[in-house]
């Protein structure tokens, strides 16, 4: 067996793992659950400024440690905004043509300056990148009031109608130049009022667009783009998931639900609840900009939680900012990288080893196994598509402590350093 720790001192060092007849505290177990569909991150605007900002050597580097499967995190499930994320460099949508229903003036072109060379970079070294899409907001016009953040979507036929015609135009205009968007998430906490992009929905208002409006376009454009209802920011398992899944009509449109932030106390119920159906983590919590190692177990506890009630998929939010990670409405929030492009320096923030700790070794079509015994609550197993038993397993406490672990009857016994996160894989 091999094994890959990072410590605050000691970033993604190999060791290797002694046999031990001891009992174990961490043993896999056979039994299998979901699917993993893959691990990623969000294209923004603001990241890519940062990175065009690198030489070309440097940038290069910062994007195989993301994208390479050989090498790097191997991210392959990507997130990307429709219109102004709350990363972006200003308010903007795809349409600011007032009454322009049959949507002539749709375009675009700023994503072809900022987001789509983000992601064609990313396709360059991960060209089996999978995409999902989701707004912030609507235009301006097809709000009450007309504004970015805050207000709400108009719920009139014609702006309706309008409004999946936006969106099918966004995920048509990616697949003609290159970028198939397999998902579309039909809003970006639609629970939230920001300061920052934002549109207020009800989970009511969510289902009928989808089943009314939405769904019926994309059939009719045979569109090959999911429908998800996503990104779901409450806890409410029966006002969104249970309000939109239980109407046949809008169901036969529903691929899956996305979750993120206090979401995630929905996800036990809804995976409960309907067994079959995917789920997505659709962006990491953020914290402050400060990319602490407390933060970074943080983020493992949500990770643990997230994939031990049955998502498919874990996708972190900002992958590169520069220092402080302050967005243009004046928040800060942490990365994966940071760039520092006065001093052209790249240091890789503690989540970053957080995510490559899963991302490198769990391949899309991986299945997660069931663990048992005390350690259970600070580890993951899975068994990947070329049959290896990959387990990752967090010290959250500030010693040294051991864990025996049992693979498929092996035991092995990890001195698991503080603070540390640890993969342990086949040799090979």
């Amino acid at each position: 067996m091999k094994w890959i720790a990072t410590s605050p001192t000691a970033p993604w060092c190999e060791k290797v793992p002694q046999p031990t007849e001891t009992s174990p505290q961490l043993t896999v177990a056979d039994h299998r659950a979901q699917v993993i569909d893959g691990f990623g991150g969000c294209f923004n605007e603001i990241g890519w400024q940062t990175l065009q900002a690198l030489s070309e050597d440097h940038r290069a580097h910062v994007l195989r440690d993301l994208f390479d499967p050989v090498t790097g995190c191997g991210y392959c499930l990507c997130r990307v905004p429709i219109g102004a994320s709350d990363y972006a460099l200003e308010w903007y949508s795809h349409n600011e043509h007032d009454g322009d229903v049959a949507m002539e003036q749709f375009s675009i072109a700023r994503d072809q300056r900022y987001l789509i060379p983000y992601v064609r970079a990313a396709m360059s070294i991960q060209p089996d990148l999978s995409l999902f899409a989701s707004p912030w907001s609507p235009p301006t016009w097809m709000k009450q009031p007309r504004v970015y953040n805050y207000g709400v979507l108009r719920w009139e036929p014609e702006i309706l109608e309008a409004y999946a015609l936006y969106l099918l135009r966004f995920v048509q205009a990616y697949q003609a130049v290159g970028l198939p968007v397999h998902q579309l998430h039909i809003q970006n906490e639609p629970n939230s009022d920001q300061k920052f992009p934002s549109c207020v929905w009800t989970g009511a208002k969510m289902r009928d667009f989808i089943r009314d409006y939405l769904g019926p376009r994309f059939r009719e454009a045979d569109l090959a783009c999911e429908i998800w209802a996503g990104t779901i920011e409450r806890p409410d398992y029966d006002a969104w998931a249970h309000t939109i899944l239980v109407d046949a009509r809008a169901r036969a449109f529903v691929s899956g639900i996305g979750y993120q932030w206090a979401g995630k106390g929905a996800v036990q119920r809804t995976h409960q609840s309907w067994p079959a159906l995917r789920l997505l983590q659709t962006e990491s919590e953020c914290g402050d900009g400060n990319n602490t190692w407390d933060y970074a177990h943080y983020v493992f506890t949500q990770l643990h939680h997230y994939l031990s009630n049955g998502v498919n998929g874990y996708v972190y939010w900002n992958m590169v900012l520069p220092p402080g990670g302050r967005s243009t409405w004046g928040w800060t929030q942490n990365s994966m990288i940071t760039v520092d492009t006065t001093r052209q320096t790249v240091t890789y923030n503690p989540e970053f080893y957080v995510m490559k700790h899963l991302a490198h070794f769990v391949a899309p079509g991986s299945v997660r196994l069931d663990l048992q015994g005390p350690w259970s609550g600070n580890a993951l197993a899975f068994h990947t598509p070329d049959r290896s038993r990959v387990v990752v397993c967090a010290n959250p406490f500030s010693e040294q402590v051991e864990v025996v672990i049992d693979v498929v009857g092996d035991r092995f016994l990890l001195r698991l350093d503080a603070h540390s996160f640890n993969t342990v894989v086949p040799d090979g």
